[in-house]
């Protein structure tokens, strides 16, 4: 009888994605079992990758959206993708407000919004979607939101009654929240954040000063945009009789998470729980002999609620052998074993510049699949 083996890697960052992986494991595995029957389940964590994990998964659809990028004055060319017959939207807010969109030098997080990601959100509800799920990962932004809650409807304004504009550097400039205008179609879509980033809105590990640094502000700008934030989170406290910046996951996306559950009545939770329920990858581990899993990198953070992590634990209920690959296997592994995984690989053939390891990604991915297929036949 032949074997079945489940293909449910994360993208290699700047190397393949998710469903390449999954092509150059099978073409790995597929050499040494030539009958074996591949079921393809490419991952993502609400991060790069979601919309086409999730529409490869689902036979889904791409919607095209012109939308404002991480710049007020910036259009770009993005998209969202229909899945569920067409009752759910997925955005990745990367694909309208990413750090990817900015070259170095326009990084700025005073200025970068998220009008964009609510333009996208908007869209999807003029599709039609009835549930609509985010991902947070890879934002220029530190806005709390305020630019998506902009395109939905909602206005800021300043203590003399003037809009307040665009970015994270005029927060601190709004005194009253408008509502009146927003979007009346969220009160019946059910829109869930998918992130695994469980930092809060403010404070010390909080948006601005954990991630407001790789998005291209100072240490004076930090200091800048955090005051910015406190005063925002006051105002959303104010206005809703409800306090978000402690919320787990408030300050994903510099602060959308917060903005998405103050504007729209979001929800959050993890984003490798959320792919792993879409897809069904439990049904397909069910009936597996093997399950290959992988990413860019793995190490002792992986326990941290990382995709080869959800994809290890689920297989561990059902008692099924797990091998990941990853470009780089850093320290503290050890504690992976007891989680899951049968066996860790890198895939690095020899010493080589990560500009170099990214290009051989696919072939070496394949070479050790087809290494550790050897060992299982």
């Amino acid at each position: 009888m032949s074997k079945i083996f489940v293909l449910a890697p994360d993208s290699f960052k700047e190397s393949m994605t998710a469903i390449e992986a999954c092509q150059a494991m099978h073409a790995g595995i597929k050499s040494i079992f030539p009958d074996a029957r591949f079921i393809y389940k490419p991952m993502a964590d609400g991060g790069e990758g979601t919309i086409d994990a999730l529409l490869f998964a689902l036979n889904g659809e791409k919607i095209p959206a012109t939308v404002t990028g991480p710049l007020p004055n910036q259009k770009i060319e993005s998209y969202f993708g229909m899945i569920h017959s067409g009752q759910t939207a997925v955005i990745e807010m990367a694909k309208a407000n990413g750090l990817d969109l900015l070259p170095s030098e326009q990084r700025n997080p005073l200025l970068t919004t998220t009008l964009g990601t609510g333009e996208l959100i908007r869209a999807a509800l003029d599709y039609g979607a009835k549930k609509i799920i985010i991902g947070l990962g890879g934002s220029a932004t530190n806005d709390g939101g305020a630019g998506m809650a902009h395109a939905l409807g909602v206005r800021f304004y300043d203590q003399h009654g003037q809009n307040v504009a665009l970015g994270g550097g005029y927060l601190h400039q709004t005194h009253t929240i408008d509502l009146s205008g927003l979007d009346p179609r969220l009160q019946h879509t059910d829109i869930v954040i998918a992130s695994d980033v469980e930092n809060p809105l403010i404070g010390k590990t909080g948006a601005s000063h954990i991630f407001a640094p790789q998005k291209g502000a100072t240490a004076a700008m930090v200091e800048t945009l955090e005051s910015n934030m406190q005063h925002y989170a006051h105002c959303l406290t104010q206005q809703f009789q409800r306090e978000f910046h402690h919320i787990a996951g408030s300050g994903a996306a510099g602060g959308l998470g917060a903005g998405l559950l103050a504007f729209t009545g979001a929800k959050i939770q993890s984003g490798v729980k959320t792919i792993l329920e879409e897809i069904d990858l439990e049904h397909a581990i069910a009936q597996a002999d093997y399950v290959f899993t992988g990413e860019g990198g793995i190490d002792f953070q992986t326990q941290y609620g990382k995709t080869p992590l959800g994809v290890a634990k689920l297989a561990q209920q059902y008692h099924k052998p797990v091998f990941a690959c990853a470009g780089y296997v850093g320290d503290g592994i050890d504690v992976l074993y007891d989680q899951g995984f049968t066996a860790i690989f890198g895939i690095l053939d020899r010493s080589s510049d990560l500009k170099t390891a990214c290009i051989n990604g696919q072939k070496n991915l394949q070479r050790t699949c087809e290494n550790i297929a050897r060992v299982l036949k």
